[in-house]
Order: structure tokens, then C-alpha cells, then sequence
């Protein structure tokens, strides 16, 4: 996710563990078991690097990207016939149990994979998106200061107690409907600074106000309720769906501001954003471990480092947003460090048999970890799937020839999981075909959630990412 949770029922999660940017649910005092993610087709093989493309056939990677496009323009139009204006898109496929939920960072990243594919018809679904993450700000049921919560509801289904939720993404009354039955209330500092990137990027695609503007209005709300003075400094955590401040402070968050604001400074002229940038990228310079090669994830208190465990995120967002050599060995680390290989024979390996894949996983906690999610136990050699899809955006765009190498190399697993994996799931209902699952095997965070085989908006975007070779986190890199 991305900014979501995907489950709170986990044994063994580290003590201690700092907030990370998807950790709302256990903010909210949500306690929902979902269903663990069902499993992929039954293929056989072994993952292949791209075949050569012959002259009048489609290209592969093409029909793949296709493919994912048209997984998320169902995954907005989920829900026709209560969806008929703004909305937003479904975040992952039925079977994980999570029914209509919306989370505005995946949402975000639709809305940029959308405008990298630059087709007509991707370009009229990332307006959709768009008008969605405008509405959501501007029909909050009890705010009115530019805040976008967790995620949403899009669409009917019948909840976990029993009781009917048979509303679409507006409410009956105007507003908008809110994540309430998972606790989805809170608003963090990385789920508003992910879609202020992609409005803006969406204002830069169309010349239309109401984006920027909306883009200005979570800028504003960030630096004003999450300014950190704190010795580390930065910008915190957010605030939980009482509105009550969480005092922790992101690495990842604050990459993501230093984009965001970066990018607010260069369409409104305003500098009050290049000072707030700096005040980002302090805290992400704090945070940087020249003797290991990686950054730190961030910090509990706004005081003391927390070292424990080291996420992939910041080692790809940092490059991306940053594009700084000094920081250019948190790719190799990663590249190493966080490598993985699934093997359908592993005893908790999920995959079908006789598949291996291979990617990154999402810290270096995952590597060891024996939590549970379900009943079921994690694979620790499980692939994050967003993930990869992240290092290989990343990689393509530091551009040297090794790079681009082992870009294509992660490339072609991704490309490979959403072709064998995935199978027989659903968006509201209807069969699901053309998204990149969110894992391969059940995997753990490290963070007290989990990530499952199911298909995801998060990880089908960041595919897109690297597959069209483009950059997000820049403005000018969608092309």
C-alpha cells in the first residue's frame, strides 16, 4: 500500500517498532482480520528475461503495460452504477477482505502511472482520480482544511458484523465516505504529500487550476499541522482520526515532501515551499548513514534515531526525489541487502508450483521475520512486488549501463508475477485480469502489517513506472 495497511493480526512484530507510513491501523484502534490472499494461477516455468520482440508482433512489454492501464480503469470503474461522477479507484482486489477500500496513496499512483502512459483514455481516468481526490478534500464530513484521510469507501458491500454498507464513494448527504468500519481516519504526512504530487503533476498534464489549488491547500496543511520543532526536526507523522498529533517522524514522509514541495515551488512561484522543503530535506539528510550506504527509517519521538528495521522506501524515493550521488549507494544497498528469491518449494512459499521469482522485500525485518497474519506464517523470502517495481524505477533512472541491466532483470519478474499470479480475483465482483499482485508469498513488513497475493493498485503502478522508464517524484519525469 503504499500508505494502507493490509492487516493488524500479526504474532511477533518487533517490539518497539517506529510507525511507519502504513502503520494507521493500529493509530485507529482498528482490529479487523482480512483474508489472506488467494492464491495465483497454476503455472510451471521458470521466469524468463524478455523475449526478443519480432517485427509486426506486439511488443511484450507493451501488451503488458496495457494490460495494467486497463487493471486500473476497472479498479475506478469498480462500482458503475453507484459511481457516476468523481471517485476513486479500489485499492486491492476483493479477496484480501479489505471490500471497497480507496487509500489515497494508491490512488496518487494511479493517477501518475496514468498520465506516464499518456494515452487519451488513461489521461480521462487520471482526471477522474483526480476530481476524486478533489471532492474527498472538499466534502470531508467533519473537516474543511484541506486534509485527505487514510482511504475511503467506494463502493457497497456487507461488513464483517453484519451491517450493510450500501453507499458508493459520495454519500447520500454530499460527503464523502470515509474508511470509518477499518479505522481508515487517519491523515499522514506521506498519504497527502503523495497526492499533492499527483495533482500537481495532473495540473502540469492539463492546465487546470482546481488541481493546483487542491495541491496547495494539502501543502498548507501539512506545514501547518505537522511542522516539526522538535531536535530532528522535519515534518511528522500526521494525526490519528481524532485529530490527535503522532509524534514520529518519517524518513520516507519526508522525502516525499521534499518532491512535493519542490514541485508546489516551481507552479506557484512561492517561495514559503523552498523553505519548507529544506525543513524536509534536513531531516532526510539526518537520517543518512554514510557508513552503512542506507537511511535510517526514521524516529519514534522526534528525538532519537530509530534504527530498526531498515526499509527499502527511502533508498528508492530518495533517488528518485533527490537524484543525489551522495546518496546513490542506498540503490546498491538495497539492490543487495534487500534481495530475495521465492521458491514455490520453500515450505511457506505461496507460489504455484514449479515457479521462482525473484525481486526485493520490504526491509531488512522481513528477511527473519515468523510473524503470523491469519493463521498464516510469513515466507521471508517472499518478493514485494511494489517494491521491486520501485528499485527498477529507480535504477532505470540513475541510467548507467549496469543499472539499466538490473533494471530490466527486476523488470521482467514483475512483468512475469502478473502474468502467473493473481488469477481468479475480483474488483467489485467482476474478474480482475492485468494487475501486479502485492507479494508473491505472504511477507512482513516489519511494521505490524503485512503485504499478500492479491492484486494491488500500489504495485500495478509502480510496474508502469518502470516499464515506461519515467520518474514521479520529478516534475518533467512522467515525459
Amino acid at each position: 500500500m503504499s500508505d494502507d495497511a493490509t492487516s493488524t493480526t500479526i504474532q511477533d512484530a518487533s517490539p518497539g517498532a517506529a510507525l511507519g507510513r502504513r502503520s494507521f491501523l493500529a493509530l485507529s484502534g482498528a482490529a479487523v482480520a482480512v483474508a489472506a490472499g488467494a492464491s495465483g494461477a497454476l503455472a510451471t516455468g521458470r521466469p524468463a528475461a524478455l523475449p526478443a520482440h519480432r517485427p509486426g508482433h506486439p511488443h511484450p512489454g507493451r501488451a503488458a503495460e496495457r494490460a495494467a492501464v486497463a487493471f486500473l480503469q476497472h479498479a475506478t470503474d469498480a462500482y458503475p452504477t453507484v459511481n457516476t461522477g468523481p471517485r476513486l479507484a479500489q485499492s486491492y482486489a476483493d479477496e484480501l477482505g479489505l471490500f471497497s477500500t480507496a487509500f489515497v496513496y494508491d490512488n496518487a499512483l494511479a493517477i501518475l502511472a496514468l498520465l506516464a502512459d499518456g494515452r487519451r483514455s488513461a489521461l480521462a481516468t487520471a482526471r477522474v482520480l483526480g476530481d476524486g481526490l478533489v471532492y474527498a478534500q472538499e466534502h470531508d464530513p467533519a473537516h474543511d482544511d484541506g486534509r485527505l484521510r487514510q482511504g475511503y469507501n467506494v463502493g457497497p458491500y456487507t461488513f464483517y458484523d453484519g451491517s450493510p454498507q450500501p453507499n458508493g464513494f459520495v454519500q447520500p448527504d454530499g460527503t464523502a465516505n470515509i474508511g470509518w468500519q477499518f479505522g481508515f481516519l487517519g491523515t499522514a504526512v506521506g498519504d497527502m504529500a503523495w497526492p499533492g504530487i499527483a495533482l500537481v503533476q495532473l495540473y502540469g498534464r492539463t492546465r487546470e487550476r482546481r488541481y493546483r489549488d487542491a495541491a496547495v491547500r494539502i501543502g498548507e496543511w501539512i506545514t501547518t499541522n505537522t511542522w516539526s520543532t522538535r531536535p530532528l526536526g522535519g515534518f511528522s507523522f500526521g494525526v490519528n482520526g481524532a485529530t490527535e498529533p503522532v509524534p514520529n517522524g518519517s524518513t520516507e514522509h519526508n522525502v516525499d515532501c521534499v518532491a512535493f514541495f519542490t514541485m508546489l515551488r516551481t507552479v506557484t512561484g512561492d517561495r514559503r515551499w523552498t523553505k519548507a522543503a529544506a525543513h524536509a530535506r534536513a531531516f532526510v539528510d539526518g537520517m543518512w548513514s554514510r557508513a552503512d550506504g542506507w537511511f535510517w527509517t526514521g524516529t519514534n519521538d522526534g528525538v532519537e534515531i530509530n534504527r530498526s528495521p531498515v526499509p527499502l522506501d527511502p533508498a528508492t524515493w530518495s533517488w528518485l526525489a533527490l537524484r543525489e550521488r551522495r546518496y546513490a549507494p542506498a540503490l546498491d544497498w538495497a539492490t543487495r541487502a534487500l534481495a530475495v528469491q521465492d521458491d514455490a518449494a520453500a515450505a511457506t512459499s505461496q507460489l504455484p508450483d514449479g515457479e521462482r521469482l525473484s525481486g526485493v522485500t520490504f526491509s531488512t525485518a522481513s528477511l527473519t521475520s515468523t510473524a503470523q497474519y491469519n493463521g498464516i506464517t510469513v515466507h521471508p523470502q517472499g518478493v514485494w512486488l511494489e517494491g521491486t517495481g520501485q528499485l527498477a524505477t529507480s535504477l532505470a533512472d540513475r541510467g548507467s549501463h549496469h543499472d539499466r541491466m538490473r533494471a530490466a532483470a527486476l523488470l521482467a519478474q514483475v512483468r512475469h508475477a502478473q502474468d502467473v499470479l493473481g488469477e481468479g480475483q475480483h474488483l467489485g465482483g467482476a474478474a480482475a485480469t492485468g494487475g501486479v499482485v502485492a507479494a508473491s508469498s505472504l511477507l512482513d513488513t516489519g511494521f505490524g502489517f503485512g503485504y499478500f497475493q492479491v492484486q494491488h493498485v500500489g504495485a500495478t503502478s509502480w510496474f508502469l513506472f518502470a516499464s515506461t522508464r519515467t520518474n514521479p517524484m520529478r516534475w518533467g519525469g512522467l515525459h
